[in-house]
């Protein structure tokens, strides 16, 4: 098994607001896809639509302000069976996401493209809890032919 891992620090003065975009669909919606729905409750399952598919998640673990896991319930077969985790911490002035994409089966592909398409999103996800407004799909950075 692999994994897809970015570390990211955003300036807040505590991680609430990125607990917020990472557990309300609205919050969702403000940094990965406009077209987020469900319930991001513990236990709940949160529909991400793109324009060629998308992804269920299940919510697996909420800590507030510290902790969010994601186990993949639908989508590409790749996708399926991974977790996607986010830890939080404060250090300073920053908020210190270590975010992980786990249980890859291979690195194949379609992997090397998502782990930089995270990338975009995770700043995508930075100017929304810094600046009020991220670049959620489609209006994303798009970054090769797979979108």
């Amino acid at each position: 098994m692999v994994d897809i891992l970015h570390r990211i620090g955003v300036t807040t003065p505590t991680p609430q607001k990125m607990y917020d975009a990472l557990t309300t669909v609205e919050g969702l919606a403000g940094w990965w896809t406009e077209k987020t729905s469900g319930d991001a409750g513990p236990g709940g399952k949160v529909e991400f639509r793109f324009p060629d598919g998308g992804f269920v998640m299940e919510v697996e673990e909420l800590r507030p302000r510290e902790r969010v896991v994601w186990r993949v319930v639908g989508g590409p077969d790749e996708w399926v069976g991974t977790t996607i985790e986010w830890d939080l911490r404060q250090d300073g002035d920053w908020t210190i996401v270590l975010f992980a994409h786990r249980g890859w089966r291979e690195p194949v592909e379609f992997m090397h493209h998502c782990s930089t398409k995270w990338a975009t999103f995770l700043q995508s996800l930075k100017a929304l809890v810094e600046d009020g407004a991220g670049a959620p799909s489609p209006r994303d950075v798009k970054i090769d032919d797979w979108n």
